[in-house]
């Protein structure tokens, strides 16, 4: 039976989950009009930064934090937003290696492996829930239905291709990216967790997510300080741009607050599964109607069957 606290729980990540693809296209846009990926996220983190600046003084009235916090607490508490950072980037650099299927697919297999190891060892003070048979089928049925949803079609047309056209990399080297986007999408489910907890030491997830994002900004200065991309916003671009290409940050910002209220509620692998069934229904939904300057791709019966595959798995993590 699903409690009131259990339909607000997945309410709250689904919508999360939708928001996010619509970040990626905002954040897009944006790296369009300023012409670097790296300069384009830090100002989304920056941006994202002060919301939950004004968010925090408005909640607890104060921006402080009591040092004994700093000493009296596991080191890895303070490092969600380098994992955010190092998960973003990663996808900057797996699209052109493994193309678009595999980046989808490589760390969302991180992500429920790693979500899945999380809650069995009940590892950095999550809620402890026990690996069963019905969880890891549950995790294979979401895997499945992300796959449905982003290749089915493609692969079905090509038939005796392979599932997808990245492009070409030699075999060594190639296992090598698959190997570093599924750890790319552990340490996204890791930082899941962190901020979770993180939300519980300062009682407040709004505090966590402002955190992890100013640790992340952080991060985002030392590697636009190293790579000194150039920025390429002219006049004419700041003219014909859309005033919403600046939100996504804000966005960005809801999505980590939302994941910082879920873990405590409901653990780090069904919060990561719920989130990944609202992240393809949002894809879909933009994809469909055209959002966002996004090219209209009308919805597919096999993304419908991948769809309800995925909340398949997610009954059967969330009532076994």
């Amino acid at each position: 039976m699903i409690g009131d606290a259990d339909m607000l729980a997945i309410i709250v990540g689904l919508a999360i989950g939708i928001g996010l693809p619509m970040q990626t296209s905002i954040n897009s846009r944006l790296r369009r009009a300023i012409g670097s990926p790296y300069l384009a996220s830090l100002i989304s983190f920056a941006i994202g930064t002060l919301f939950l600046l004004v968010m925090t003084w408005l909640m607890r009235h104060s921006l402080l934090f009591s040092w004994s916090l700093f000493t009296s607490q596991p080191w890895w508490l303070w490092i969600g937003g380098i994992l955010g950072v190092i998960y973003l980037t990663g996808n900057i650099l797996l699209f052109p290696k493994l193309g678009s299927v595999q980046t989808v697919i490589m760390p969302v297999l991180g992500q429920i492996l790693a979500g899945l190891l999380i809650d069995n060892f009940g590892w950095f003070s999550s809620p402890q829930k026990p690996l069963s048979l019905t969880r890891v089928l549950g995790a294979v049925l979401v895997l499945l239905g992300v796959l449905g949803v982003v290749a089915l079609d493609g692969w079905l047309e090509r038939r005796h291709d392979r599932l997808d056209a990245a492009p070409k990399t030699n075999s060594g080297e190639l296992w090598l990216w698959r190997a570093f986007g599924v750890l790319a999408g552990m340490l996204s489910a890791v930082q899941t967790a962190i901020n979770g907890h993180l939300g519980q030491v300062l009682h407040s997830a709004v505090a966590a997510a402002l955190v992890s994002f100013l640790v992340g900004t952080l991060g985002l200065v030392l590697v636009v300080l190293a790579l000194r991309p150039k920025w390429q916003l002219t006049a004419q671009k700041r003219a014909t741009a859309p005033w919403w290409m600046w939100l996504g940050g804000i966005v960005g910002a809801l999505f980590v607050l939302g994941n910082a209220f879920l873990v405590p509620q409901i653990g780090t692998g069904l919060a990561v599964v719920i989130v990944l069934v609202g992240l393809m229904i949002g894809s879909l939904l933009i994809d469909q109607f055209g959002w966002l300057e996004s090219q209209r791709n009308p919805l597919t019966l096999a993304q419908l069957l991948g769809l309800i595959v995925m909340i398949a798995g997610v009954a059967l993590i969330r009532l076994f």
